[in-house]
């Protein structure tokens, strides 16, 4: 186990990933502020979902992910159908043009990646995401998806979510 000096020593480490998620923020664009980015980027990798669950995975309140889902929507990226088992609820799926401005957003964030890090090694960037994925893990972050193989060079499907997901505003849930 790590000593106190250690811990801390992480704790201004972790300072640095706010530089990382400003510089991701502002290569989206002005149409598409992080919490769309959010939305876009979970229903492109769970799918088809209720509201409820959305704001589950975005770690904000429903009133929150209603304003991030009216964005959206009125852009036409997502569409509310009906969910067949409760006609109150309603099921968001990614459309068409979604699907579009979400590879738009993968390539914007992978190239950003790929531009500053690109002096790094495959094995270095192969590294941090397994940390990363492990560092989420260890907080029980629920928006964690399971990958498949953490040896295989980065690519726009896995780093796009990353920079959507921290780009996403976090006003804290209040208890159901």
């Amino acid at each position: 186990m790590a000593g106190k000096a250690q811990y801390e020593e992480l704790a201004r480490s972790l300072s640095a990933v706010g530089a990382v998620k400003r510089d991701m923020a502002r290569v989206m664009p002005p149409d598409c502020p992080g919490g769309s980015a959010g939305v876009l980027t979970l229903l492109g990798r769970h799918g088809d979902m209720r509201m409820s669950r959305l704001a589950e995975l975005l770690s904000v309140d429903m009133s929150v992910t209603s304003r991030h889902v009216a964005h959206v929507a009125v852009r036409g990226w997502i569409e509310r159908l009906p969910d067949p088992a409760d006609k109150r609820s309603r099921i968001l799926r990614l459309t068409p043009a979604g699907r579009t401005r979400l590879d738009e957003l993968h390539g914007l964030t992978t190239q950003l990646l790929a531009d500053r890090l690109g002096d790094w090694s495959d094995d270095e960037v192969g590294q941090l995401i397994r940390l990363m994925d492990r560092l989420r893990e260890s907080f029980g972050d629920c928006r964690a998806a399971p990958r498949t193989t953490h040896s295989a060079p980065v690519t726009a499907p896995v780093t796009a979510p990353v920079a959507a997901e921290i780009t996403t505003d976090h006003t804290p849930r209040t208890p159901a």
